[in-house]
């Protein structure tokens, strides 16, 4: 973990130099690729720059002193999923009318992809950052790390780490979503959802027990699918569940790549013949385009990933233009909706 000085200020590649025991131009040259560096000097280098937390300023060359960058920092987990490009689209709307541009990468759910991504998002002196936090970690997000660079956590939260966040009614809206089918009279419903240590994931899963109790019924083991990150390893899942002696007359689904994944086996199956009435009923987290379109009705927990975005660059402008040290972080909690099944 990187040492601590009591200030946001960036450690400089001088005091690596110093830490490591060799020269600024060393240290240029490892961070540059190695050329003409031993293999034991370059790795003093490397955990001096560990230690220190430095990042590597990309933007030295262009910005000149006393100059912003205008750059907002916006990570999110899937670049393949459109409801992420709403959402960016939302952060770029905000930061368009505060005179700011906005860089973007996806982590892929990955904690040391997000690591990286930060790092690389401060070394290009971006003014803030906005997260889809991709695991538990914090700290690399905390104050010292990022140099005094703003955070605003979009979606997920994440335990000891006091920044601005947007939320949504997960807890609310997967256990509407459930009620919807229990309405229906199911009582054999599947869950398909994300890994247990995805913030949304876990707080939809327990909409989907919460609603299940209000009717004297828990989860059966057999009929929850957790760890599905993409629309293929969803499908592998719902075609487990159908594949059951006793199959689900119901699937609630925690996010659109579950959904699709679902409505790709049941297409699959309905090809090969099956009818319609074998198909499961379906209720799921965020809308997908063309759902309006599917063979079986979808039941949809939506909102708007746009204004979700919106909200999380409203929050990172007013620290910027207002006052970085206002008090603790604050929580917005989004409502959600429920759209009838086709």
């Amino acid at each position: 973990m990187p040492e601590r000085t009591g200030s946001n200020k960036q450690p400089t590649i001088r005091e690596v130099a110093l830490r490591a025991g060799v020269s600024p131009m060393t240290v240029s040259r490892t961070l540059s690729g190695g050329e003409s560096v031993r293999p034991d000097v370059q790795e003093k280098v490397l955990r001096a720059v560990r230690e220190l937390g430095y990042h590597r300023n990309e933007n030295a060359r262009s910005l000149r002193p006393g100059h912003r960058s205008g750059l907002i920092g916006v990570a999110i987990t899937n670049l393949g999923n459109p409801y992420y490009g709403n959402f960016a689209l939302g952060v770029e709307e905000v930061a368009a009318q505060h005179g700011r541009r906005i860089i973007i990468g996806s982590t892929g759910e990955d904690p040391l992809r997000e690591r990286q991504l930060v790092s690389d998002f401060i070394g290009r002196q971006v003014e803030g950052l906005v997260l889809v936090p991709s695991g538990e970690s914090v700290d690399h997000l905390s104050a010292d790390r990022l140099g005094g660079v703003p955070l605003v956590l979009a979606s997920r939260s994440l335990e000891g780490l006091d920044v601005d966040s947007v939320l949504l009614d997960d807890v609310g809206g997967a256990a509407d979503g459930t009620r919807v089918l229990l309405d229906a009279g199911h009582t054999r419903i599947a869950f398909l959802g994300n890994a247990r240590s995805v913030f949304t994931g876990e707080r939809r899963f327990e909409g989907y027990v919460r609603a299940l109790a209000e009717r004297g019924l828990s989860p059966r083991d057999e009929l929850v699918e957790r760890g599905q990150q993409d629309v293929a390893s969803a499908e592998v899942a719902t075609r487990r569940l159908l594949d059951l002696e006793h199959p689900p007359t119901a699937i609630f689904s925690a996010n659109n790549r579950n959904t699709i994944g679902a409505l790709r086996e049941m297409g699959r199956r309905l090809r090969a013949g099956e009818s319609v009435d074998a198909m499961p009923a379906l209720a799921g987290f965020d809308a997908f385009e063309l759902a309006e379109l599917m063979p079986v009705p979808v039941t949809i927990i939506d909102h708007d990933p746009q204004e979700l975005g919106r909200q999380a660059a409203r929050l990172l402008l007013a620290r910027l233009d207002v006052d970085r040290a206002a008090g603790h972080g604050k929580t917005i909690e989004m409502p959600v909706r429920i759209v009838a099944a086709n």
